[in-house]
């Protein structure tokens, strides 16, 4: 656990580290005995929530990394300490700071030389499979697009982890817009019985990412993370909803024309979801074709015993 082939523990450092996902991978990869570093970045100003978390890292055995975007030098310099980077910068970061962010990690890695594996920002919709995607989400693809290719063209070894909604934002709310709680009287039902989504508890994801990186089996390789028992419907989810509190929503069936009818009148951010949304619930982006040559988390790793969303959905009752 956590060690490489010479016995010695894998160190990685994780970008992005007092976010969302990324203090969730920071824990997974010190339960799988990975010698962890972090980024802190002089950005981080007055964040105090961010300034304290950091300090809670330290007394864990994380080891504290300063370093700047800005700083090309910095970044080299960081990551020539570790085996393995993991950026688990947010998509609203991603999109703010465009391609810049990434591009610079990728060219501070080719530099260093000693990066055994890189995992991008990813965790969702699998990029290249995403081309037809509506703008302006699209342009969040694209963009992990030119990161794969830049990572490809430096020869840097990869793992690209993707495949599920967050449970937070999909699950507890039944995957209603503007909420993040359940409905209490209504819900909209959006796609049909043919199209099937993923969801994941968002610290199983973690555990799956930790773990695949001394892998060799998911060396250069994209790894789905597709629980089988959470590959639902957007109604079976809600119906698990229904039989947990013992009350039967009124629910309305959301067709494909009327979920799209307003999206140019909205806002880009709101465009970009409703976009995702679609993509998720009637297409089936998740689900629509198989894994392949590549690799399924749950399968690679059943010893993660991970959370069904029945189970997720009690913390809400």
């Amino acid at each position: 656990m956590g060690e490489n082939k010479s016995g010695e523990k894998t160190s990685v450092l994780v970008v992005g580290a007092t976010g969302y996902l990324g203090k969730r991978i920071v824990r997974a990869c010190l339960d799988e005995g990975h010698k962890t570093y972090v980024l802190q970045r002089p950005e981080i100003g007055l964040d105090i929530e961010k300034v304290q978390l950091l300090l809670s890292y330290k007394k864990l055995g994380v080891r504290v990394v300063e370093a700047s975007f800005s700083d090309h030098q910095s970044l080299v310099s960081a990551v020539k300490l570790v085996d393995v980077v993991v950026s688990a910068i947010s998509e609203v970061h991603f999109r703010s700071h465009n391609i810049l962010v990434q591009i610079k990690l990728v060219e501070a890695i080719k530099e260093a030389g000693n990066v055994k594996r890189f995992l991008p920002s990813e965790f969702g919709m699998d990029p290249p499979r995403m081309r037809h995607a509506l703008p302006p989400g699209r342009e969040t693809f694209d963009q992990k697009m030119e990161v794969r290719q830049a990572i490809e063209a430096a020869g840097i070894p990869h793992t690209y982890v993707v495949g599920a909604c967050f449970a937070a934002y999909f699950a507890g709310n039944l995957s209603q817009m503007k909420t993040l709680l359940p409905p209490k009287r209504k819900v909209n039902i959006y796609g049909d019985e043919n199209v099937k989504v993923v969801f994941a508890d968002e610290d199983d994801i973690a555990k799956y990412t930790a773990k695949t990186l001394n892998d060799p089996r998911t060396l250069n390789k994209t790894v789905y993370i597709r629980p089988p028992d959470n590959i639902l419907t957007h109604l079976k989810l809600v119906q698990i909803w229904e039989k947990l509190t013992g009350n039967e929503l009124e629910n309305t069936s959301i067709t494909a024309k009327n979920f799209l009818a307003n999206i140019e009148q909205m806002e880009p951010s709101h465009q970009a979801a409703i976009g995702n949304f679609y993509h998720i619930f009637y297409e089936g982006s998740l689900t629509d074709h198989d894994v392949g040559e590549d690799e399924e988390a749950s399968t690679l790793y059943p010893d993660v015993k991970y959370k069904r969303m029945d189970e997720y959905l009690r913390m809400f009752l």
